[in-house]
């Protein structure tokens, strides 16, 4: 069986695993969330259909970048990532949505999911700082932003 090379980073393997542990369920919810918005794009209807069947492609389609970029630091710190959908409900945070909600209701399920996945990623800071990992710390900032503002997007469709 042949020996994978020593990595040697700066960043211990046990601290390398907690992060990848954390960044695990990061990827998990934002496939959960990606998988909730396509399919939400895909099924919408209503008068506000020509909108939300827009922004959701544009929030899908973000996400779907997203996912690459997580399990490739996942990678680059020396572990598998996820890929299954089996590992992926074990570890998520957000629940699945059964039959087909209204839009409304759609939007307000992926508000709940936003808010979901920015909290696994804030949940990582401190694992981050204590390993002095840059780059993953500059990836959760990154999906952090995209979380927050695309949650006050959809929660502002909400108001009177």
């Amino acid at each position: 069986m042949k020996k994978h090379p020593q990595i040697n980073i700066g960043i211990p393997e046990e601290q390398r695993s907690k992060i990848a542990e954390g960044l695990s369920r990061l990827l998990a919810d934002s496939y959960t969330l990606y998988l909730m918005t396509h399919n939400f794009h895909w099924n919408v209807t209503g008068p506000m259909f020509n909108t939300l069947h827009a922004m959701f492609m544009a929030q899908y389609t973000e996400q779907w970048t997203a996912l690459d970029q997580i399990a490739e630091r996942i990678r680059a710190l020396g572990f598998p990532a996820p890929g299954t959908y089996k590992e992926f409900v074990s570890l998520a945070s957000i629940e699945e949505v059964a039959g087909v909600p209204r839009a409304m209701d759609m939007v307000r399920h992926l508000v709940a999911a936003q808010e979901a996945t920015a909290r696994t990623a804030r949940e990582l800071f401190p694992l981050t700082d204590a390993a002095n990992d840059q780059p993953t710390a500059d990836l959760l900032t990154q999906r952090l932003d995209v979380h927050e503002k695309t949650a006050w997007m959809l929660r502002s469709l909400l108001e009177d």
